[in-house]
């Protein structure tokens, strides 16, 4: 047997792994839930790092947000990606292109990197006046 399977992946015997199937490890940072996957020998990282409040929420917050996606996606690392979803969540992206075998030591370390990467852009969208996913859903309750 060359290959152990082990939940959505394939154990090589030289620890390597290969996914069976689309998948997501999913994780939570400061509140927030992040997601990896692996994908054509490459590490995404996603998360969702915040709300954009809703005019019957806090009408005063909203062009702070507003003016903070503006400017962030130029301060971003190189290959992040910042993402104003249509229920208004914001969602930072990064993929880690990998030469090589992908193991669970490197899926680890890529998630790791990932979240104390986050801290920064999560304290920015915060003090923007942005919900984290730790105040609330970002949903307005009737």
């Amino acid at each position: 047997m060359d290959h152990l399977p082990h939940g959505p992946f394939l154990v090589a015997l030289d620890g390597s792994l290969s996914a069976i199937k689309d998948h997501a490890l999913r994780f939570a940072w400061r509140g927030r839930g992040c997601e990896a996957s692996l994908v054509d020998g490459q590490i995404n990282l996603a998360a969702q790092a915040g709300w954009v409040p809703y005019t019957a929420e806090r009408p005063e917050a909203r062009s702070g947000a507003f003016a903070a996606l503006e400017e962030m996606p130029g301060e971003l690392p190189q290959g992040w990606r910042l993402r104003l979803m249509p229920d208004h969540k914001v969602r930072l992206e990064a993929a880690v292109d990998l030469h090589g075998a992908i193991t669970a030591t490197t899926l680890v370390s890529a998630m790791v990197g990932f979240a104390l990467a986050l801290d920064p852009y999560l304290d920015r969208l915060e003090s923007a006046g942005m919900a984290s996913g730790a105040e609330g859903t970002g949903s307005v309750k009737t």
